[in-house]
């Protein structure tokens, strides 16, 4: 009696076309399969705005809070160079003693706007700029330097900056309302109603109150943020094994410190410029311009004002740079 061996039929993959398909397999070229809607040239040179502006949103919502604190630090002690010194901790305690935990979120409205202004612009105009500096980095046959990343950050973030400074001016006036007399609070219902009263009141150019010192510090939060990370990220790909959404948060943090460090002054001359208002009895604004407030902030307060509230800052950028670029990097990925 002679026994048959019997071999286990082969399994021949089917075609992507194939009715025989399993649902659980798929071939690369279909697994892989890019969507003809993202393939689209207009669609994808608007991705990179689209995702920026995505990213930057939601690392808004997440540190409004934070801001909020960081504009009441280094609006304190206006004019005086000495006298109490207001703490983060002290400043968030008495905010919600005074009302509730929901007012760290004032101005989140106008956060939001400016972020989908100036983040979406921000990111991708850097994105753009990165793309033609590497095609004709390849054309060389050569690396992306430092330098050209920085033009990309520094030309990136002055551009943005000029288009969003209406919502950016708009949330610091929307965060500053509470430090004055009930009597004399503007009480903005949102960033359109501030943007259309401060218009009414002050004139159009009101809107770009505070642009030079705006331009400068997005020029060297972007320079610092955006060129560091991609530095910073380079730098580790080559020299760790360090996986890839390790190496992004490292290169986060690593650009959150240099953004914070370079913008600070700008930031803190800045959030002086679009305070201000005209004094009821003169008619004449405390500060002429950028030299003339960094002038008598250095007189009568001191020059190591400019640097009151670094680690609130700090804590402010890092965090929202980290979530943007990871966000960003996941949004990019997922899109490509």
């Amino acid at each position: 009696m002679s026994s048959t061996v019997k071999e286990p039929p082969m399994v021949v993959p089917a075609s992507p076309e194939g009715p025989g398909k399993p649902s659980n397999q798929c071939s690369d070229q279909s697994c892989n399969k890019p969507s003809p809607t993202l393939q689209n040239p207009y669609v994808r040179a608007m991705l990179p705005f689209l995702n920026g502006g995505i990213a930057g949103m939601t690392a808004t919502v997440v540190i409004q809070p934070v801001d909020m604190v960081k504009v009441r630090l280094q609006l304190a002690g206006e004019g005086a160079k000495t006298g109490p010194r207001p703490s983060a901790l002290g400043i968030t305690r008495d905010i919600i003693a005074s009302g509730k935990a929901l007012d760290l979120y004032t101005g989140l409205s106008a956060g939001l706007l400016r972020q989908a202004v100036y983040t979406t612009a921000r990111l991708g105009l850097f994105e753009t700029f990165m793309k033609s500096v590497n095609s004709k980095a390849d054309e060389a046959g050569r690396k992306v330097t430092f330098a050209e990343r920085a033009g990309a950050g520094l030309s990136a973030g002055g551009l943005a900056a000029m288009i969003g400074n209406p919502a950016d001016l708009a949330l610091v006036r929307m965060q500053s309302d509470g430090l004055k007399p009930p009597e004399a609070r503007a009480n903005y219902n949102s960033v359109f109603d501030a943007l259309g009263r401060i218009t009414k009141a002050e004139g159009v150019s009101a809107l770009w109150a505070g642009a030079l010192p705006t331009v400068i510090r997005a020029m060297a939060l972007n320079m610092g943020q955006l060129t560091f990370f991609a530095e910073s990220k380079s730098q580790l790909k080559q020299h760790t094994n360090l996986s890839p959404g390790t190496q992004s948060f490292a290169a986060s943090a690593i650009a959150g410190f240099f953004a914070s460090f370079l913008s600070l002054p700008f930031d803190f001359i800045k959030t002086r410029l679009q305070k201000q208002q005209k004094d009821a009895k003169t008619g004449k604004l405390p500060y002429k311009g950028v030299l003339d407030c960094a002038r008598k902030v250095v007189a009568e307060e001191g020059w190591l004002r400019f640097y009151r509230g670094f680690g609130t800052y700090y804590v402010r950028i890092a965090p929202h740079a980290m979530v943007t670029l990871i966000v960003a990097d996941y949004l990019n990925l997922i899109t490509k």
